[in-house]
């Protein structure tokens, strides 16, 4: 009996652990892409305000300008590659208070 047991513990536990790893990969994947969706819609619009107010030189349109440049340079500098970045939920949480703060001069 003893030798059932172990067996049926054996292929349970090779076939929890398959169904795990498929599982997680489907989650990383479904959250990497919403992750990435999220920060290419704070690059488009940040990329179209920046096209947009090249030709405007006052001060109250160089802020503006200054706040996409840091913005865009945030978002170019994100590790895309890299889950295993330890700072990337940091990172992450650094871009979204940035857009937030450059939405409202906007609005």
């Amino acid at each position: 009996m003893g030798s059932f047991h172990g067996e049926g513990y054996q292929e349970g536990l090779a076939e929890g652990s398959h169904a795990g790893m498929a599982e997680g990969r489907r989650c990383g994947a479904l959250h990497g892409a919403r992750i990435g969706s999220e920060i290419g819609c704070y690059l488009g619009f940040a990329l179209t305000w920046h096209c947009l107010l090249q030709k405007c030189t006052d001060e109250k349109n160089s802020k503006k300008m200054k706040a996409l440049d840091s913005l865009i340079g945030m978002i170019q500098k994100f590790p895309y590659e890299d889950p295993t970045y330890d700072k990337l939920q940091e990172d992450l949480e650094r871009i979204r208070g940035k857009f937030k703060q450059v939405r409202v001069d906007f609005m």
